[in-house]
């Protein structure tokens, strides 16, 4: 296994992590759980880490890719920058929650850790779902914008015919 393979495999989990991070933040918010306002925060703090892995393994990636066939500098520019962003407000996040569970590991997180916890937890998942879409354009041409698909332009040229 090499830094690519790395890269491809761990990418997913800030993305997901983030979602289900944040889900278990809003149950944790509506059933006033102390326990799974722990449980998001810890996932949190391990999503740092691994926000931070993915991010580190980009470059050997994009080295992978930059001769293949479609490869475009624009879109992987426009998903290096969105991951330094995504990476950083993980991070952030992550700090926040291990911060947290550390100062509060002998007493109940107050509600206004994990309402925070919620909000940070939002603009983190925004952030890797937004980061994640413009990785996916790097190598699945068809989801790029202004892309037509062959379907559609056959029905294109089917129509002009007519």
């Amino acid at each position: 296994m090499n830094t690519v393979h790395l890269h491809l495999l761990l990418n997913h989990l800030p993305v997901v992590g983030t979602l289900i991070g944040t889900l278990l933040l809003a149950v944790a918010l509506l059933r006033r759980s102390d326990e799974l306002g722990r449980v998001s925060l810890g996932l949190f703090a391990l999503l740092g880490v691994i926000a931070l892995a993915v991010y580190l393994t980009g470059e050997p990636a994009e080295d992978a890719v930059e001769k293949l066939p479609g490869f475009s500098h624009g879109v992987v520019d426009r998903h290096q920058d969105a991951a330094l962003v995504a990476t950083i407000v993980v991070g952030l996040v992550g700090t926040f929650a291990l911060a947290s569970l550390l100062f509060y590991r002998r007493r109940a997180l107050p509600r206004w850790v994990t309402v925070l916890g919620f909000g940070a937890a939002l603009v983190a998942s925004s952030a890797m779902a937004y980061t994640a879409n413009l990785g996916g354009q790097i190598r699945h041409t068809e989801i790029r914008a202004g892309t037509i698909l062959p379907s559609e332009r056959d029905a294109e040229r089917g129509q002009d015919e007519h």
